[in-house]
């Protein structure tokens, strides 16, 4: 993944952002938003993987739900793995005329509803969403509207936290712009409802980061979310600003690194067979 960084030097350099920060969207350019967005990149990077094995056939049009700033779009546009058309949407405005400007040379980009999106059924080799599932009011509608746009055989790869360790001591989402979390065989459950076979992958912290939470015996999203970034202590400024998305570990889980104790969990899913269609307002 070090490979991110050298293609996209100024993600990594601390220059601001034309987009606010929100508290829950992160953004490329931001020192205090290093840790997050590096996290992000790296669930990205696996997602891009996933959904591009040997043995299926090669998805020319990928979709982006719930694509935010756009770099997850240019990210997946500009892979090696394969040719392939991105097209990202999100539901704001602002982010969508900001990703034209700095990606449209790589995707293309429109504003839309995830759960009903303006395109034909069948339109899609793999969809991505990324950190976006567990702001749903209503999560089988999305996914019978992914079944719907995905191609017969088609690959869904969702990224979201794992419940476990982001809100490990209760059932409900404590962040505000949570309506629902899954831990690891709840995320599997949910979408075997519509997929017809479910992988879980996930993404740990690497060795530098797990070192630096043993010195301080805290979690990094813990120490951040404590208090402001004015206020942070001067090793916690250094850990976040430092984060590269070399420091994640995504990968399958094992018994060194167990499902329940992933940051995120990475599901990649394959649509059945032909999903039910909707006449729509075809997209171009």
């Amino acid at each position: 993944m070090s490979s991110i960084v050298r293609s996209w030097p100024d993600w990594w350099r601390d220059e601001g952002h034309p987009l606010p920060l929100t508290g829950e969207r992160t953004l490329p350019g931001v020192s205090q938003e290093r840790y997050w967005f590096a996290r992000h990149v790296a669930g990205y990077a696996l997602a891009d993987a996933l959904i591009d094995v040997p043995d299926t056939r090669r998805p020319q049009r990928l979709l982006d739900a719930g694509c935010g700033e756009g770099f997850g779009s240019a990210l997946l546009a500009r892979s090696h793995r394969a040719r392939r058309a991105v097209v990202g949407v999100d539901l704001d405005p602002a982010s969508i005329a900001h990703a034209t400007t700095a990606y449209g040379r790589l995707a293309e980009f429109c504003t839309a509803e995830v759960t009903n999106s303006p395109f034909a059924d069948d339109a899609f080799g793999a969809v991505v969403a990324s950190q976006v599932i567990e702001h749903l009011w209503d999560v089988d509608g999305w996914l019978r509207e992914v079944r719907r746009v995905l191609a017969p055989g088609g690959t869904l790869a969702v990224l979201t936290p794992n419940r476990r360790t982001f809100t490990p001591h209760q059932d409900e989402p404590e962040d505000p712009f949570h309506t629902i979390e899954f831990a690891p065989p709840e995320l599997h459950e949910r979408l075997t409802r519509h997929f017809a076979s479910v992988r879980l992958w996930g993404v740990w912290h690497g060795r530098r980061l797990r070192r630096v939470e043993r010195l301080h015996r805290t979690t990094l999203p813990t120490a951040q979310a404590d208090r402001s970034p004015d206020r942070w202590p001067r090793w916690l400024h250094r850990a976040v600003t430092r984060t590269r998305p070399e420091d994640f570990v995504p990968g399958p889980p094992s018994r060194a690194r167990p499902p329940t104790e992933s940051l995120d969990l990475v599901a990649v899913a394959t649509a059945r067979g032909t999903a039910p269609g909707r006449s729509v307002a075809v997209a171009h």
